[in-house]
């Protein structure tokens, strides 16, 4: 072979090798952007709610059905509970609204009547899949929320209704053996425990659950904890008096921010103190409302969304002293009475119609149950909740029983503690004296 053949194979070889180097490297590089594509993808996909069709307007209407509900809610609390009151209208509302979306017929318009917004509405569902994807943002504080459905073994529930709940609350359907109670129950409150942070155990009790007639459980659970954008100094709380009522007081540890640092957004009525606390980030506040003359009951008849909206936009930034009591709250309600006596009755009835779930009207509510949890200190604020809806299948009467002693029967007479028959007897022919 001579010498220039030589050199062409050479430069061939070279020319190969250096092509199969190439589109190696390229193709690796191909891969890596594909990889790093996908994962990028993954976190953009990341699970929300629907929310394509709200507008700024629904979510308003809708945040006012919610609020409304607030106080209505709170009306019916103080009914019968003088002393401390703490709960979270949010995780009620969208647990009676999840329930509420398999409503149909006089069941829907009476549940409509208490939560006042329109069932299975494009736009009203993505302003509750808004909403729930703003509470679930990364900022600042911490705050999450969720929704999970516990559904009995094998029990046909629509899957429309079960992908419904999904998409627009973000409610997970899960399979649960309510034959077992005890571990049902551990089941769904290990749930409320993973998000409330450990605040809120044991929302439903085995007691709770039917082993042959319980169908569904809707659960919500909140969570909340953030530090004050200007935290009290440890050092400035001290005990001081607390007056309960006039002549009644109790010695507290109050937290207090006084001086030149003491600017927040206040504003107050002939009657009525207002102050706006925010936390880190500024997207929340607490908003405290001070009766002057120590009068909560004439503040609980006027309170309303209407008289929020005014107050609210009355604050300003004021230098002003503030004196807040630390304090720790848990609290725990069944809501049965609570909403019927607000106009909720027939789906708590073997008439209730939740044909929306099954097909079929075979399901009302059981109960309604609700546990909350808050702590104010100097840091700032952790407060939980959580609710859960027990769906029951509708029973049918039972047949009416009869006892027609028309013949021959034994009887005897006991001591009902002991068990021990003091009496025995014999009735053959009962015009017979023997």
């Amino acid at each position: 072979m001579n010498k220039s053949k030589i050199i062409g194979i050479i430069v061939i070889s070279i020319l190969l090798i250096a092509a199969i180097f190439t589109a190696t490297y390229y193709q690796n590089e191909d891969t890596n952007y594909k990889k790093k594509d996908v994962t990028s993808n993954e976190e953009e996909t990341k699970p929300v709610a629907i929310e394509t069709n709200y507008t700024e307007e629904t979510v308003d209407l809708l945040v006012e059905a919610m609020n409304d509900f607030s106080f209505e809610f709170y009306k019916q609390l103080i009914n019968d509970n003088t002393e401390n009151l703490f709960f979270s209208p949010y995780s009620i509302f969208v647990a009676l609204a999840m329930t509420y979306e398999g409503a149909r017929s006089s069941t829907a318009d009476e549940m409509y009547d208490v939560l006042n917004f329109p069932q299975n509405n494009d736009t009203t569902l993505c302003s509750f899949g808004r909403i729930y994807n703003l509470l679930n943002i990364e900022k600042e504080y911490t705050l999450h929320t969720a929704n999970a459905l516990w559904i009995r073994e094998n029990y046909p529930f629509l899957s429309s209704y079960l992908n419904f709940i999904e998409n627009y609350y973000m409610g997970k359907a899960t399979e649960i053996d309510f034959t077992n109670p005890e571990q049902a129950a551990e089941i769904i409150n290990q749930w409320v425990e993973n998000h409330t942070n450990g605040k809120i155990e044991d929302l439903v009790p085995s007691s709770a659950i039917d082993p042959l007639y319980t169908a569904l459980i809707l659960t919500n659970a909140i969570y909340f904890k953030g530090s004050w954008l200007q935290q009290f100094d440890p050092d400035d709380t001290t005990n001081s008096d607390f007056e309960i009522s006039p002549g009644n007081t109790v010695e507290v540890p109050m937290m207090s921010i006084t001086g030149e640092d003491a600017v927040f957004n206040y504003t107050e009525t002939t009657d009525l103190q207002i102050l706006e606390i925010p936390y880190e980030g500024e997207d929340l506040s607490m908003l405290i409302l001070l009766p002057k003359e120590n009068n909560l009951t004439s503040l609980e008849q006027s309170i309303d969304s209407v008289n929020l909206s005014f107050w609210r936009e009355s604050l300003w930034a004021r230098n002003v002293n503030i004196y807040i009591p630390r304090f720790t709250m848990e609290t725990s309600y069944t809501l049965n009475d609570y909403l019927k006596n607000m106009g909720m009755n027939i789906p708590f009835t073997g008439l209730a119609d939740f044909s929306g779930m099954t097909g079929k009207q075979d399901l009302f509510i059981s109960s309604v149950l609700h546990k909350a949890f808050v702590e104010v200190n100097e840091e700032g604020t952790e407060a939980a909740a959580a609710t859960a809806v027990i769906m029951t299948m509708g029973i049918s009467p039972p047949p009416e029983l009869e006892f027609n002693a028309n013949h021959p029967f034994i009887f005897l007479i006991q001591h009902k503690e002991t068990g021990n028959i003091l009496f025995m007897g014999k009735v053959y022919n009962p015009l017979e004296e023997s």
